[in-house]
């Protein structure tokens, strides 16, 4: 998905659902290693605002971040994990420059609407708890917002099958639920 940004002059970026934001913070890793963080924007939401307040915080308990580590290395980390956060007493800080291109927002799917054009959109096990006119409503809203030629990153249990816009996306990795709009 990275090389499909490089390209482009800026990128905005929908993390639906971040709660307590480890997602958005491994987003930002990525695309600092990349050297792309400078040109993007990372919208990050969630309904709930004691979840958000805790992703601003960027805190979470050093034995958390052990698991976190090894997740890194799996995925290819290209520097020291420790070199992202600092560690004190039995929690670690996620270091501020990780969040200066960061838009924490409360942002319900089920009530709200669109707020932008994003060139990628992650809404990774939102979807699993919806029944399906729900369902239906928040794939509009995430098709809606998705500019052509972006990107739609699903959860592993999640699909476009059956909903109402399958067919204007394009599978990019199936594996990883990555779909491209195409219409």
């Amino acid at each position: 998905m990275v090389e499909l940004l490089r390209p482009l002059p800026s990128v905005r970026i929908w993390q639906v659902g971040c709660a307590t934001g480890e997602e958005v913070y491994s987003l930002a890793i990525l695309l600092e290693e990349d050297g792309l963080y400078g040109k993007c924007r990372l919208y990050a939401t969630d309904m709930n605002e004691a979840l958000l307040a805790k992703a601003r915080e960027g805190i979470f308990p050093l034995k958390t971040m052990q698991g976190y580590t090894d997740n890194y290395l799996k995925a290819g980390g290209k520097r020291a994990f420790s070199e992202y956060y600092t560690a004190r007493y039995e929690h670690a800080r996620f270091r501020p420059a990780l969040q200066k291109n960061v838009v924490w927002s409360q942002h319900d799917l089920v009530t709200d609407g669109s707020f932008n054009e994003f060139q990628v959109i992650l809404c990774r096990n939102v979807l699993i708890y919806f029944d399906r006119p729900l369902h239906d409503r928040v794939h509009g809203l995430l098709y809606e917002s998705l500019a052509p030629e972006g990107v739609l990153g699903l959860g592993s249990k999640e699909s476009l099958m059956f909903s109402p816009h399958a067919e204007s996306y394009e599978v990019l990795d199936d594996r990883a639920r990555l779909y491209r709009r195409v219409k």
